[in-house]
């Protein structure tokens, strides 16, 4: 699998994870483990370019990322949390500009 493919393919997992969470149809911890999940799976890539290749990627990795730091109980506690995070998933499906304040690195293995 490429990068892009593999990029592709968790943008739109993680949307159906995070709605989920947001809907309480899942437990946040399975947000959770799909973040790990991912990370795990990314390490395999070997990855030595910390770039994106585009914006929608930035904004996938701002998601892992920040989800990672707080952890997706935080989408039913921190409205403001909660509010960045959808305003990147608007981003992915054309409903919005690049979010403000996004920094998405890829992480090096």
């Amino acid at each position: 699998m490429v990068v892009e493919q593999f990029i592709n393919e968790k943008i739109l997992q993680v949307g159906t994870y995070i709605r989920a969470v947001i809907d309480k149809s899942i437990h946040h911890t399975e947000l959770d483990n799909f973040i790990k999940d991912t990370m795990d799976e990314w390490t395999l890539f070997n990855i030595t370019e910390e770039t994106p290749n585009s914006a929608r990627e930035r904004v996938f990795w701002h998601i892992i990322h920040e989800i990672s730091l707080h952890g997706g109980n935080a989408l039913h506690q921190d409205l403001f949390f909660k509010s960045e995070i959808n305003t990147c998933l608007d981003f992915f499906h054309g409903k919005g500009s690049y979010p403000i304040d996004c920094i998405g690195w890829r992480p090096l293995a």
